[in-house]
């Protein structure tokens, strides 16, 4: 069996196909900026992948209600308007077509093939410019009344600035706000990257160390507060910053600093990295295509 994938990004769409529960990646394009040229850009990549396709599954971004097809908004793709994006795509290319949420798809990869397989509830947490959030629950992705359940990053950090976009936990735990705390504790404006980041760190770079130590106390403390909600069983981080083995050590570090501080019993979760990452969309959306059409 064929099932054609695709990674709607913001800056790229990313294809290739499942063919006998193996991902076959092709390559990418960018990702137009209006609907027209994105209509035309899924047609080049059909072309590409159609041949003995018996159906397409799409990660994307936006409030989506899977179960429909409906797409409500596609988040940073602003010219997308809300319609049934899934019957549209269905009846232009001739297969039965699914679409999710992205971090959603990034999760429900890790139930079906990475980290999270057997576990019934879990949170799952992707760091990258924002924070992408799915939450698992009894083995599945649990969407929530408006399919919004999981959008972590727009959480609040400080209740006496809640109206300040600086206190959303996107901005307190993004990509950027690591290399904030970084250039405050080197005394300096010099932009590094992630790699140089962790280079430091790995190096034992006290300033460096002590930045993220900043920032994973942060993700912690919004952990712990997850955790005392859904009573998950494992907490999983993806992204491209999990790669480091360093971030997992730190953050599991000061999780148990802020429990041995809590003087309540609280049960303490697994932390682990995600087993996926550049994959992890096309893997999730096609665990969640065979699902709804292979029964």
């Amino acid at each position: 069996m064929k099932v054609a994938v695709l990674d709607i990004g913001g800056t790229f769409i990313k294809y290739g196909y499942m063919l006998d529960e193996q991902l076959i990646t092709c390559g990418k394009m960018k990702t137009p900026n209006n609907m027209d040229s994105l209509w035309k850009t899924l047609d080049d990549i059909w072309d590409c992948v159609h041949e003995d396709v018996e159906g397409l599954a799409i990660s994307m971004p936006g409030v989506i209600d899977s179960i429909k097809g409906h797409a409500y908004n596609a988040g940073s793709l602003l010219y997308f308007k809300e319609c049934n994006f899934a019957q549209m795509l269905s009846k232009r290319y001739g297969v039965s077509v699914w679409i999710g949420n992205d971090a959603k798809c990034a999760g429900i990869a890790e139930v079906g093939y990475g980290v999270l397989q057997g576990v019934q509830d879990a949170i799952v947490v992707i760091l990258g410019t924002g924070i992408g959030g799915c939450i698992i629950k009894d083995g599945n992705i649990h969407y929530g009344s408006h399919f919004s359940a999981g959008e972590v990053s727009f959480l609040q950090v400080n209740i006496d600035a809640y109206d300040q976009v600086d206190n959303w936990w996107c901005n307190v735990n993004g990509n950027q706000a690591l290399l904030q705390y970084v250039q405050h504790h080197l005394h300096t404006n010099q932009t590094y990257s992630g790699e140089e980041i962790f280079e430091m760190a790995n190096k034992g770079n006290p300033a460096v160390l002590k930045a993220l130590r900043q920032f994973c106390m942060k993700l912690a403390v919004q952990l712990f507060n997850m955790q005392c909600i859904l009573d998950a069983q494992v907490i999983a981080i993806g992204g491209g910053i999990s790669a480091q083995p360093l971030l997992l050590e730190v953050i599991r570090e000061c999780y148990k600093e802020v429990t041995d501080k809590f003087p309540y019993p609280i049960f303490v979760p697994n932390i682990e990295v995600c087993q996926y990452r550049n994959e992890a969309n096309m893997l999730g959306a096609y665990y969640e295509w065979k699902k709804m059409y292979q029964k």
